[in-house]
């Protein structure tokens, strides 16, 4: 198939509802694993009903015991992609089986908690191949079918989940997305003509528990066989547990550092606060002695004041330091003595008590008279080095 553009893409996805976000996470697939191609085609659902849907078909190159295989996968995009999860399959080649598990049911369907916990946009196809890649890696989807056929069914280890096989685990039946997410009834295998025929490569790891696993040339199950299989059966159950048990584990210990690393912090900054307080709680108390001090201080100077108030004059309570600054007080007090009497002399007129002429001939002397006091006073306070004040 000849490489399939963003235009094309974008021709093929055109009843999809996010069809952008689609063609980019579709581009990004293809361009990182060559051998997934786009296809649209018919996909049945469980309940008969059809629709054209996008599917990624093909394989991915899984690592398991040193050597690479292709497992062929076929992705089916939902018209609401990316807000639900793609419906995955494991597409054997007529030279291969489904090996059932925990993954992985009778119809190659393909269950993961990254499917069941999907979550745009923390989700996205690719995510889900490198997931894919590391659960094919520890257990294989497909297996060798056999060269020679029993004459009935074998005895076979590896067969449908089990839930009391491996605790923690829902059955097949219950374990899978939410259902009929976006109105689709519920993800199931699609019939025969859901997705067309992919031609697989020619290697896939060896299901060696079918090949050595089997009746006897009698028709029998042997005693080994069966010891093997409860050996197998026993070490598959017990390794699960331990790995639930570690991961728990790992859990709880990740939980308590970040607890501690909290701990630790909050600490930090108590001691922060406790100190802060302890500095702003020593400069109130100087505070508080420098208050009481200064209260002191007024109290004696207020009770001073108050048993001299009867025998002092008005005029020996502010004594200058200095005969200019004598002079400057008393020029300062005749002058402001001139500006009320020129204000009063101005309520008389407005009331009639005087005519105009005699207030305009006082106010001419006081106006005189106060521009030289003026003049005096800022040539004093110029030579006592004060501002002008004026």
């Amino acid at each position: 198939m000849a490489v399939v553009n963003d235009g094309a893409l974008k021709k093929m996805l055109k009843q999809y509802k996010y069809r952008d976000l689609t063609v980019r996470e579709i581009t990004t697939v293809i361009s990182q694993y060559k051998d997934l191609k786009p296809v649209m085609d018919i996909y049945v659902f469980n309940d008969g009903s059809t629709r054209d849907l996008m599917s990624l078909t093909g394989t991915v190159p899984v690592s398991y015991r040193g050597n690479i295989y292709n497992i062929p996968v076929c992705l089916w995009l939902l018209d609401t992609y990316p807000y639900n999860p793609p419906i995955c399959f494991v597409k054997p080649t007529s030279a291969m089986m489904i090996k059932t598990g925990k993954h992985i049911d009778a119809n190659g369907k393909i269950y993961l908690p990254y499917l069941h916990e999907w979550k745009h946009p923390m989700s996205d196809l690719y995510g889900l191949i490198q997931v894919m890649i590391v659960v094919f890696g520890e257990e294989p989807p497909v297996f060798s079918r056999p060269t020679t056929q029993a004459p009935y069914q074998a005895f076979q280890a590896a067969g449908p989940p089990n839930p009391s096989y491996m605790p923690g685990m829902p059955a097949v039946s219950s374990y899978g997305p939410n259902p009929n997410p976006g109105g689709y009834p519920g993800y199931q295998y699609p019939g025969g003509n859901s997705y067309p025929a992919t031609a697989g490569p020619a290697h896939y790891p060896t299901q060696t528990s079918v090949s050595t696993v089997g009746p006897s040339k009698d028709g029998t199950i042997g005693e080994d066989t069966i010891r093997a299989s409860l050996i197998s059966a026993v070490s598959d159950k017990l390794r699960w547990r331990m790995k639930e048990e570690m991961d728990r584990a790992q859990a709880e210990l990740d939980a308590l550092k970040r607890t501690e690393e909290d701990l630790k912090k909050g600490h930090q900054k108590l001691e922060e606060m406790v100190s802060r307080l302890d500095q702003e709680v020593a400069e109130v108390d100087r505070n508080i002695e420098l208050l009481k001090r200064k209260d002191e201080e007024l109290s004696e100077a207020l009770e001073k004041m108050e048993n001299q108030s009867e025998n002092n004059d008005i005029d020996d309570v502010i004594v200058p330091t200095a005969p200019l600054y004598k002079q400057i007080l008393n020029l300062y007090a005749e002058e402001n003595a001139i500006e009320d009497t020129i204000f009063y002399l101005g309520e008389a007129l407005r009331r009639g008590v005087i005519d105009l002429e005699v207030f305009l001939k006082h106010v001419r002397l006081l106006s005189r008279k106060q521009f030289q006091l003026r003049a005096l006073m800022q040539k004093a306070r110029k030579t006592a080095g004060l501002s002008d004040l004026y």
